[in-house]
């Protein structure tokens, strides 16, 4: 995208003043002269190629930012020579990200689409914020791909403003629900899919309904929380507690049992994904609790594990390897100078199975084992 002019000069003094209506774009050659460079530097720059010293890159890269210039996408799609490669960097413990069935069915939609337009996949996965601005540098001035996808958006992510910085093209995979989503977010409603499981519930007669979130800081986990929150809100109810997870089975676990050590324990449960809704599933038959005769729960994801659990378990369905392969067309779009086609993808379904049911009417305290039922497995 070239950026609006504005007034430059030969480098040797003050720009000289323009009369209005006779602005001009700012082009290369603009800062080339600023930077006291050849025009075939300032494009190895802004290309990722070699052959241009330290301390002229950084006189180049200062003038085009003195002079709010950046290479038009299409012209430099064009004159570029492309890695045929698209990077996916994910910063998460390998712990998390093992127990994650997300991202196998992302990576899965991606490569669909990679492969459909001629390109690879590189994916790293890396332990800390540090490691993941080094990557996202060594993809840029290597070029070793041609575009990256940010996913995991953080509350103020900086990323986006890094990759710009970087002239590194990228598409943002997150919520449509987000408020301040950045552009170019390709994403689905997670929270049309929490409003309706809470509506979901309320019908069936639940009060106290609480909620299981996702990893703090994370775009979607506050998404699906202040949906869980704000259509509580609109029936009227008050939002039952709410305890953080990870979105891990042991996570789902420990925030069960917490949940159900209250003394006003909850008869209902949205967890923010499916692993730690199965797991608090078993966490509750621990305690002789009985799903969803004495307890119902909602999961988020539909992963393929859903429907085969006892009960199967009430969710919502998002078509994720859909999502990756729209994510992998569009960034494909962008590194070729293309616009991008609009992105329709399926809305999120809700799909009832066996862990909810009716609130009851007569029933013991939930959170103590029954006299009668097993306490352990």
């Amino acid at each position: 995208m070239v950026s609006p002019a504005r007034p430059v000069s030969d480098g040797a003094g003050p720009a000289p003043l323009r009369r209005p209506g006779r602005e001009r774009k700012v082009t290369i050659g603009d800062v080339a002269a600023r930077a006291n460079v050849s025009k075939s530097a300032v494009s190895f720059v802004f290309n990722g190629r070699p052959g241009v010293g330290e301390a002229a890159r950084e006189r180049i890269l200062a003038a085009a930012r003195e002079l709010d210039w950046r290479p038009d996408a299409r012209a430099r799609a064009l004159s570029r020579s492309r890695a045929q490669a698209l990077g996916l960097v994910i910063r998460r413990a390998p712990e998390l990200l093992s127990n994650d069935p997300f991202f196998p069915q992302f990576v899965a939609g991606v490569e669909s689409g990679s492969s459909d337009g001629g390109y690879a996949l590189v994916l790293q996965v890396v332990p800390d914020r540090a490691a993941e601005k080094r990557a996202y540098e060594r993809f840029a001035h290597e070029s070793r791909v041609d575009g990256v996808f940010l996913t995991d958006m953080r509350l103020d992510d900086e990323r986006v403003g890094e990759l710009d910085r970087l002239w590194l093209p990228h598409v943002v995979v997150g919520p449509a629900a987000a408020s301040d989503e950045p552009a170019g977010t390709i994403g689905l409603d997670d929270a049309a899919g929490v409003r309706r499981a809470v509506r979901h519930l309320s019908a069936l007669g639940h009060r106290r309904i609480a909620h299981v979130a996702g990893v703090p800081g994370y775009v979607h986990s506050e998404v699906r929380r202040q949906a869980w929150e704000q259509e509580l809100v609109a029936l009227g109810l008050a939002p039952g507690p709410v305890v953080e997870g990870d979105f891990t089975g042991a996570a789902g676990a420990r925030a069960t049992h917490e949940l159900l050590d209250r003394s006003d324990p909850p008869t209902a449960i949205v967890f923010a994904n499916d692993l730690m809704a199965i797991a608090g599933m078993s966490a509750a038959a621990d305690r002789g609790v009985r799903v969803p005769s004495d307890l119902s729960v909602v999961g988020y994801d539909d992963i393929p594990l859903a429907p085969y659990v006892q009960p199967s378990l009430t969710t919502v369905r998002q078509d994720v390897v859909e999502w990756g392969r729209a994510c992998a067309l569009a960034l494909i779009a962008t590194v070729e100078g293309r616009e991008p086609d609009r992105v329709a993808l399926p809305a999120a379904e809700f799909v009832v199975r066996g862990s909810t049911g009716p609130v009851p009417a007569d029933r013991a305290p939930l959170g103590r084992p029954a006299d009668d039922q097993p306490t352990g497995r």
